[in-house]
């Protein structure tokens, strides 16, 4: 298992379209086999700050995920929105394990 952190910072103007965009590439990731999870979390002082959590069952799983037609779209969408470069930092999962993570249901 690895965890994906990416960091992003919206410009105030593209707030709305964002996440509605983000809500969208998150609703098509859940539904992958290769993500256990795809959380999408606003900082609470600073709206125009967000996270994305997103958990992977296997090493490939991620760039799978940037193959599907939800993620390009987003990328696409989103290419313009970004205050500055958004950050990612990969994670190895040391808990739970494998057998702690949900299996994928249809969203």
């Amino acid at each position: 298992m690895q965890i994906l952190t990416v960091m992003i910072h919206v410009k105030p103007e593209y707030l709305e379209a964002f996440k509605a965009a983000t809500l969208e590439n998150a609703r098509g990731s859940v539904r992958e086999p290769g993500i256990a999870r795809f959380d999408v979390g606003q900082q609470a002082d600073d709206p125009t700050r967000f996270v994305l959590v997103e958990a992977y069952r296997d090493p490939q799983a991620n760039a799978r995920h940037r193959e599907t037609a939800h993620f390009k779209k987003w990328f696409e969408t989103v290419a313009d929105m970004f205050v500055e470069p958004r950050t990612r930092v990969m994670y190895d999962c040391i808990f739970p394990d494998e057998a702690g993570w949900p299996p994928n249901e249809p969203a």
